[in-house]
């Protein structure tokens, strides 16, 4: 009876049982987690190092980020603009971390740490929660979950990759891509965020023969803003239209 009343408690009060946050945020992380195989396997087709791959793991902490550098670099590119179109990339965790910092309200001397898991799936974790206790929750198990199980994969895929030797022969060196999309493509629900990501392909794609490697992804970027205009001329042409 007692754990009823807490349980009805919790939903009278808008909260969410603690045992649920933890589901939630470890399938978030064992999910995204796994794909550390596929940056394991790219980048050391890329022709990095295991210790480099390890540490853009361990130090990074971004896939989207992470693929973009190897990547770039795989395909010749200048180490300082793959650097930059993976900082451009990352950009957007700052951004997280503003909103995340009045949500989750940590103490001052866990923050820095905290920093570190500030990236998509812990930021959508926690911004999903109904209450600070619930986001604080899901922040921290996502965060770890993912954190240690990105790094293990990406070990692993790295050793792999480095035992079987040509990954391009495997056809590995499009796992890292395929991934991307594949947790991408189903964040895309609304008109503008498929334009977006459409205008980013054709001017990614479109570029790639005639700019140097890397340059192509930080054109691909001007594709948010584009779209925002014209879908903001749009609809301030339907409201000049119903006056």
């Amino acid at each position: 009876m007692a754990e009823q009343r807490t349980l009805a408690d919790l939903r009278t009060a808008g909260g969410k049982p603690d045992a649920a946050v933890v589901r939630d945020a470890l399938g978030v992380g064992v999910a995204v987690g796994l794909s550390g195989f596929a940056f394991g396997v790219t980048s050391a087709g890329s022709g990095l190092t295991l210790l480099q791959t390890c540490a853009l793991s361990l130090l990074v902490f971004t896939g989207a980020s992470q693929f973009a550098l190897v990547g770039a670099l795989a395909a010749g590119g200048n180490p300082l603009t793959a650097a930059a179109g993976a900082f451009f990339l990352g950009v957007r965790n700052a951004f997280y971390g503003l909103r995340l910092s009045q949500l989750l309200s940590l103490p001052r001397a866990v923050r820095p740490f905290a920093a570190q898991w500030v990236i998509d799936e812990t930021a959508a974790v926690a911004l999903a929660q109904p209450t600070r206790r619930s986001a604080r929750i899901g922040f921290v198990v996502t965060g770890l979950s993912l954190y240690v199980l990105w790094n293990l994969t990406t070990l692993l895929g790295a050793w792999g990759a480095e035992a079987i030797g040509d990954t391009d022969a495997w056809g590995l060196d499009a796992a890292g891509p395929t991934v991307f999309l594949a947790l991408l493509a189903p964040m895309l629900k609304s008109v503008t965020e498929r334009a977006v990501a459409a205008l980013a392909v054709v001017l990614g794609l479109g570029l790639l023969p005639v700019l140097l490697a890397g340059v192509p992804v930080l054109v691909a970027a001007l594709a948010a803003p584009v779209v925002l205009w014209a879908e903001g001329r749009r609809r301030g042409d339907a409201r000049k239209g119903e006056l």
